[in-house]
């Protein structure tokens, strides 16, 4: 028997199962979904995420650079500036307590949106 054969065996071995990674970071499903309100083509150009703590709630800080192209640019944009504040988002584990554009810059080719959000611990 090798030293893997008894980890697996263990009583005490961790394992990663799906609804236990309450933890994990949140930006892949909202990115997801804000693709999905602001509609196609939209590419997202850059997208991180840190940890963020206050004395009574944990979470993650996320920045978002989107760009924009196709029809009626204008008219996406304002729907989901209007939108923010009060959409729903569905992310398992946790909520989103804030999301505002940060930034709009336009180019030949398209829009540049930038948004900061923050998503909470839902204990």
């Amino acid at each position: 028997m090798t030293s893997a054969d008894m980890l697996r065996t263990s009583a005490d071995l961790v394992r990663n199962r799906a609804g236990e990674r309450r933890e994990a970071d949140q930006l892949a499903q909202l990115l997801v979904q804000l693709i999905a309100r602001i509609g196609e083509p939209a590419t997202v150009e850059r997208a991180v995420s840190r940890p963020w703590a206050s004395a009574l709630f944990e979470g993650r800080r996320h920045v978002i650079l989107l760009r924009v192209a196709g029809g009626s640019l204008r008219a996406r944009r304002e729907a989901l500036a209007s939108e923010l504040q009060d959409a729903e988002w569905a992310l398992p584990g946790h909520f989103v307590a804030d999301m505002v554009i940060d930034d709009l810059r336009g180019d030949a080719e398209g829009e540049w949106i930038e948004l900061s959000a923050l998503t909470i611990r839902d204990w």
